[in-house]
């Protein structure tokens, strides 16, 4: 299940969304490196938010300054992504990717500071990370027991990292992993295939 052996052309034809966000990520990633206007209109920042600059809550999710932080992001979606969207289909992928980062953004705003700034789409990689820990407990019937263990392993280090590493939006990645858990529902609802 998260194995991956399409070869290029393979994965962009079965997995077209999550092939979509992986060239956003590069291509903002370059964008930003390159001028840091574009970081400075994209990124989170609770104080622009505040005074209505309201596509801050969407566009640190594909935002990304430092490589190790847009590869491991990226890595990140690359492996766990094409399971949900196959699962899931395109158009809920898209709303559960996005709503699930989302939410990470508007508990950010809510509870830090007004000059609290903030990229990455580690909410909404958490949000996916939430979607699995749903099927696991609620819907055992799409995914199987070793790939369970694989997520729950996965999540357990995330969230140690999470609160070990400097720099890192806690906020972000808790309230993405509750909105993607909060979006699996409704999303998963009449979804029968086993991934």
């Amino acid at each position: 299940m998260f194995v991956r052996t399409e070869n290029f052309r393979t994965f962009i034809r079965l997995y077209p969304i999550v092939s979509t966000i992986i060239v956003v990520h590069i291509l903002l990633f370059i964008a930003v490196n390159v001028s840091s206007l574009v970081l400075i209109y994209t990124m989170g920042h609770n104080y622009s938010i505040a005074v209505g600059e309201y596509w801050r809550l969407v566009t640190p999710i594909f935002i990304h300054q430092s490589f190790p932080h847009v590869l491991f992001n990226t890595f990140s979606l690359y492996l766990f992504g094409p399971a949900l969207e196959r699962i899931i289909g395109k158009f809920k992928f898209i709303i559960g990717y996005i709503g699930a980062g989302v939410i990470a953004n508007i508990a950010t705003f809510l509870l830090e500071g007004p000059g609290y700034s903030h990229i990455g789409a580690s909410g909404a990689i958490f949000g996916l990370f939430g979607f699995f820990v749903y099927i696991i407990y609620a819907r055992k019937e799409l995914i199987d027991h070793r790939n369970s263990q694989l997520i729950l392993s996965i999540l357990v280090l995330s969230v140690v990292m999470t609160f070990v590493m400097p720099n890192i939006n806690i906020l972000g990645h808790l309230f993405g992993l509750v909105g993607g858990a909060a979006l699996a529902p409704i999303l998963l609802a009449g979804k029968t295939r086993r991934v």
